[in-house]
């Protein structure tokens, strides 16, 4: 059952940062749009959580991821206005948006101590291809110096949410 899990997780997210590593370079306009996405599937699979988990510590990480994505999301809607940018939907970012229905309508299905492995589990590889996309796609090809300032200066969440999520996921095997 733990490894079935793990790769559902690994199933639902791999397929949201493919299109990112076989697209040709995102404009800045397709940056953001992958940006506000990706924090949208978190958001909403941590109003989830909040709700439906019965470990305190998945329902405090899913407060967090609430809360940071979402400053984070606020913090990208002023950049781009101020830029007079309209994020510009692209596959990566309809990927994400795909795979986040598709991870909330599993976690739906579930209950309990389920429930709170898969959400975990899922915020771990979430998470760490998350951060992959963003060293490796969205900051090198940033051609507007403050969308790329903020992706450099919010990188360091995800780091520390990638972390935090991998001291839950083992503080549930025990």
């Amino acid at each position: 059952m733990k490894n079935s899990t793990l790769m559902l997780a690994v199933a639902l997210v791999a397929p949201m940062f493919v299109a990112v590593a076989q697209a040709a370079a995102p404009s800045d306009a397709e940056i953001a749009a992958i940006v506000v996405a990706a924090n949208q599937v978190d958001i909403d699979a941590g109003k989830l959580a909040e709700s439906k988990a019965s470990n305190a510590d998945v329902k405090a990480f899913a407060h967090r991821m609430v809360t940071d994505h979402g400053d984070v999301n606020k913090q990208a809607v002023e950049l781009v206005t101020k830029l007079k940018v309209t994020p510009k939907d692209n596959p990566t970012s309809e990927s994400l948006k795909g795979g986040g229905e598709k991870n909330i309508a599993n976690l739906k299905k579930l209950s309990g101590a389920e429930f709170d492995k898969a959400y975990i589990d899922h915020e771990v590889v979430y998470h760490e291809q998350v951060l992959d996309a963003v060293d490796k796609t969205l900051i090198p090809n940033a051609k507007n110096e403050e969308l790329k300032a903020l992706l450099i200066k919010v990188r360091p969440a995800f780091v520390a949410h990638t972390e935090h999520a991998k001291q839950v996921k083992a503080s549930l095997g025990k």
